[in-house]
């Protein structure tokens, strides 16, 4: 085959076939050309490359394209943050693409599983390639549509960067064709970089909520006023720019009218996700520096961002001037609550308005309409749709490394807050907490995922003077052997040492820990009220959020009945409202 793909194909499979085959002593002849064996290049994920722990290398075959769906995974939740985990099973089961008898097995024991029962053991490979067929036909369209038009490799396509890895060839291939010779790579003059506007003009509880934003707001000013490197003498920059937004309204377009499902349709979407990826990277070409980046222009980048912060000021002091509360604005959106009594129409109504006042190619869409919002921080909210699914965003109410329990807690909790159930809210504090004291959470559900930056002698050098709990719960579990990068998940144990928690297809345990959870109650209870019930602080006036995270054991006299307590909406000081 020209594409060998698997998931998890670089930090797994490809690293173990290598060291085997080493080992053994037998060629490892994947590639179509040169002598057997597979060759390295250096990578930002990948495996240790053997000789240098801090060095992350990928593997080649050359002649064929090694494509891993982990790399089309990661991008899908840096813009969603939805995913439940990583892991191919995981992912199958959250995007509905696995089969519902399943066979799984525990990495630990397939050999064993192998030696008496290897039908089972097919049966499960051949689960695994077809998920993960059905991931890279649903999620890794957008790297194959870019190696129809960027003078890049698949695999690296598949991996890199937009802007360094896709619009610099592209720029590169354009003064190839033209004849023209390159300009020289220059360093910088010390201008600093001006970034984007974000204002938070309230926080707490707000609702009927709408979002307006504009589509691909920096490219979209970057072809309005015509902005593009000084240095491109050629114009390659906003020609690529236009053509590409073209190409993908077309995408989008055919992708609509193409039946649901079928290859058709997987193809226009995959084309339109990759002219996004690419038109999006643009104004961040623009404002990266270093020798990868030979057309940066700073001062077209910052003025891209002065018509950026111009653009979402007037968007605000329109929307405001139209009797809306304004809840945040950011780069090129802007949330707001509508007054009572106001319908869809109304809300259409106005975004259509302020969007007529906006410079030509710059388009306003209206992108949502909710029922509530919690308003944490900048760029920190929870969304509740008017058919009950809720939205969360940020790293306040999703982060990788967070407690499951307590994710747990936040979004069952932020669903009753949105919902006005004040009572609900407690309910699931209590019951959380009294999960905790019993013990009848699984050592996985407050365990946190971690990266490991020390080497075991690393380490072992500074450990008189400090001891760290991701290295102590390594060294408890009898694991003497890391690299640095390896991300592990670890739980403070009652002893106030560490634990880990070993992940395989789907089922965790504890290493070690064979009398039940031995997990620090005292410290997880305290994490659950100071860091997962504090960010839900600002929807309540403070009595009544003390009266609703109090310990049960401990309930004051005066505590204000559950029955009585509101969500408030707080205008943020230096942010009013404008008019």
């Amino acid at each position: 085959p020209d594409v060998i793909e698997n998931h998890n194909l670089h930090g797994f499979d490809l690293p173990f076939l290598d060291r085997r085959a080493r080992i053994l002593g037998v060629p490892l002849a994947l590639g179509r050309i040169g002598p057997p064996g597979l060759r390295q290049r250096g990578a930002r994920r990948g495996t240790t490359s053997g000789t240098d722990n801090g060095r992350r290398v990928r593997f080649v075959a050359p002649g064929r394209e090694l494509i891993d769906t982990l790399d089309a995974v990661l991008r899908y939740d840096f813009a969603t943050r939805d995913l439940p985990g990583h892991g191919l099973k995981a992912v199958a089961r959250h995007l509905g693409i696995a089969g519902p008898d399943r066979e799984l097995i525990r990495g630990d024991q397939i050999h064993a599983t192998y030696r008496r029962d290897p039908a089972r053991v097919r049966r499960y490979a051949t689960a695994d390639v077809e998920e993960v067929a059905r991931l890279a036909r649903m999620l890794g369209g957008a790297a194959f549509a870019l190696a129809q038009m960027a003078p890049r490799r698949y695999e690296r396509l598949a991996d890199a960067g937009a802007a360094t890895g896709v619009i610099d060839p592209l720029l590169v291939r354009a003064y190839l064709r033209a004849g023209m010779a390159l300009s020289a790579h220059q360093p910088g003059d010390g201008t600093p970089h001006s970034g984007a506007a974000l204002h938070l003009f309230a926080t707490g509880v707000a609702r009927r909520v709408v979002k307006a934003d504009v589509a691909s707001l920096y490219p979209s000013l970057m072809r309005a006023y015509r902005i593009g490197p000084a240095r491109d003498h050629l114009g390659a920059m906003l020609a690529l720019v236009d053509r590409l937004v073209e190409r993908r309204l077309s995408a989008k377009a055919s992708a609509r009218a193409a039946p649901a499902g079928s290859a058709e349709r997987y193809a226009h979407e995959a084309m339109s996700g990759g002219m996004k990826l690419v038109v999006n990277s643009a104004y961040g070409y623009l404002a990266a520096g270093g020798e990868l980046t030979r057309f940066a222009d700073v001062h077209a980048a910052n003025e891209v961002t002065r018509h950026g912060r111009e653009t979402l000021e007037l968007m605000c002091r329109e929307f405001s001037a139209r009797g809306v509360t304004l809840l945040e604005a950011d780069t090129d959106g802007v949330y707001f609550a509508v007054p009572e009594g106001w319908d869809e129409a109304d809300e259409r109504r106005v975004v259509a308005e302020v969007a007529r006042l906006l410079p030509a190619l710059v388009q306003l869409e209206f992108e949502g309409r909710y029922a509530a919002m919690l308003s944490h921080e900048p760029k920190n909210y929870a969304l509740l749709g008017y058919d009950g699914s809720l939205l969360l965003r940020g790293v306040a109410f999703r982060s990788s490394r967070a407690e499951p329990y307590g994710q747990r807690f936040l979004r069952r909790s932020i669903a009753r807050l949105l919902a006005g159930d004040a009572g609900g809210v407690r309910d699931i504090y209590v019951a959380t907490l009294d999960s905790l004291r019993r013990r009848e959470l699984p050592a996985y559900d407050v365990s946190s995922s971690v990266r490991l930056t020390k080497t075991p002698a690393q380490y072992l050098d500074t450990r008189d003077i400090r001891r760290e709990l991701p290295y102590e719960a390594m060294l408890a579990s009898g694991r003497t052997s890391w690299s640095a990068g390896d991300r592990i998940r670890i739980y403070r144990t009652q002893s106030g040492s560490g634990g880990v928690i070993e992940e395989s297809e789907g089922e965790t345990f504890a290493i070690g820990s064979t009398a039940g959870p031995d997990y620090d109650v005292h410290h997880y209870a305290r994490l659950l009220r100071e860091t997962f019930a504090a960010r839900l602080a600002r929807a309540f006036r403070p009595a009544d959020y003390e009266a609703l995270f109090a310990d049960p054991d401990q309930l004051s006299l005066f505590t204000p009945p559950v029955e009585t307590i509101r969500t408030v909406l707080i205008q943020e000081p230096g942010n009013t409202q404008p008019g």
